[in-house]
């Protein structure tokens, strides 16, 4: 079949591969002049199996009361005059009910394990260089009663196959020394050896290098229009291209793997993605001084932040604002971050040279993401990963190239529509 992928970031490219591998012909279409240039850019780098947790959990609505009017919170909504905000923070505050959270966090935790040893089984077969470590996640805490919760969610990971491992403080640098200067600060942590951390723009970049040189076609600069229906099934894309004009991309089925932009292109065809972007910040930073810098991606799970090294560069990143569509970085968060990342490790970044980001991740209310077949028969959805689309990218790729091909997937997940 003839088969276009809408959207190049981690999840469209990784979509892309696996379909030329199950032998269709496969185009791209992105507006972006360039694969992985908006949510996979500057992410917090971390493949996080571990942390497959949904941010819909029975404590959330209380801490989200907290912190309606700080503006530096790890989470902060922003009401807007929309109602799919509105229907999205309903659907949310369902989720987190106690009896939704065991099957969310299965689901997710399914998926993340699938996608880690799909993204491993393609670096040794592809040789992808994407600056990654093989060095596990360290959640550090600096609350008590934090710590005490955290053991509780590390149960239920282990009962999932989670290596989730509580430690004590002196582990905590033990496995990081570069936190050995807080150690009277820190009350313990959690460790993942297995866990990850690495660059999915370079992977995303380099994977559709390696698509293309296989055959599949990437439109790139081409911004998608709407979608052409015959007799109940898409026939087209319309799209405008870089030059200004329109065009028509044909094909037997398609993949919509837009993010945050989904529901916009397919909610004119009656199908309902409960999708809303959540706007996250990184701040990569310079490494001055290699052997103070950490290299074990790091959770500050105060302050809900990740730091993750990518050669010579730290990223940090968190936060998360339910606040529209608009990418406009927040000064107040950009200064919190780098004062957060200065209480850390003042003496071994460049604080003069720091980048920030911001990026929309598709969040769906479970944060179980939306992959499988829709009403239409021949438009199939791969989105709505959330934090996750660099944990879970590979793999969703991989299961949707199944989906389409009639096959089963492997993962044990809730497809959509199988």
């Amino acid at each position: 079949m003839k088969v276009v992928v809408l959207g190049s970031g981690v999840v469209g490219t990784s979509s892309a591969w696996w379909l030329q591998e199950a032998g269709h012909e496969v185009i791209v279409i992105d507006r972006e002049a360039g694969p992985g240039q908006e949510t996979s850019f500057a992410n917090g780098a971390q493949i996080s199996v571990s942390y497959a947790e949904p941010w819909a959990n029975p404590q959330a609505p209380f801490k989200l009361l907290k912190w309606l009017t700080k503006d530096d919170a790890p989470l902060l909504f922003r009401p807007q005059f929309d109602w799919r905000q509105w229907v999205w923070g309903l659907a949310f505050l369902r989720e987190c009910l106690p009896s939704r959270l065991a099957p969310n966090i299965k689901a997710m935790v399914r998926l993340a394990q699938y996608s880690h040893e799909t993204l491993k089984q393609m670096r040794q077969e592809l040789g992808i260089d994407y600056d990654h470590l093989e060095k596990g996640i360290l959640n550090f805490y600096r609350d008590q009663e934090e710590f005490d919760g955290s053991q509780k969610a590390a149960d239920v990971m282990r009962d999932f196959g989670v290596d989730r491992r509580v430690v004590s403080a002196d582990e905590v640098i033990q496995i990081e020394p570069a936190l050995a200067p807080h150690r009277a600060s820190i009350v313990g942590g959690d460790y993942t050896k297995d866990d990850e951390s690495g660059d999915a723009y370079k992977f995303a970049k380099v994977l559709a290098q390696k698509a293309q040189a296989k055959g599949v076609e990437f439109m790139f600069s081409t911004r998608i229009t709407r979608v052409i229906c015959d007799h109940g099934r898409a026939s087209a894309v319309e799209v405008i291209r870089e030059d200004g004009s329109y065009d028509k991309v044909e094909g037997d089925a398609f993949v919509v793997s837009l993010g945050s932009f989904t529901p916009q292109l397919m909610r004119p065809l009656g199908i309902h993605c409960l999708i809303y972007p959540t706007k996250g910040y990184s701040a990569s930073f310079p490494i001055l001084d290699p052997e103070r810098a950490p290299t074990v991606s790091l959770t500050d799970s105060r302050n809900k932040v990740v730091f993750s090294r990518l050669g010579n560069t730290l990223r940090m990143a968190g936060t998360a604002e339910l606040s529209g569509y608009s990418r406009t970085l927040n000064p107040v968060r950009c200064e919190r971050m780098s004062d957060l990342a200065r209480e850390l490790f003042a003496d071994c970044l460049d604080f003069e040279q720091v980048q920030y980001w911001s990026g929309l991740r598709p969040s769906t209310p479970s944060n179980v993401p939306l992959i499988g077949r829709t009403r239409v028969p021949n438009i199939y959805l791969n989105t709505g990963h959330g934090t996750l689309g660099w944990t879970m990218g590979p793999g969703s790729g991989r299961a949707i190239a199944d989906v389409v091909s009639q096959k089963t997937p492997e993962p044990t997940f809730p497809f959509i529509g199988i």
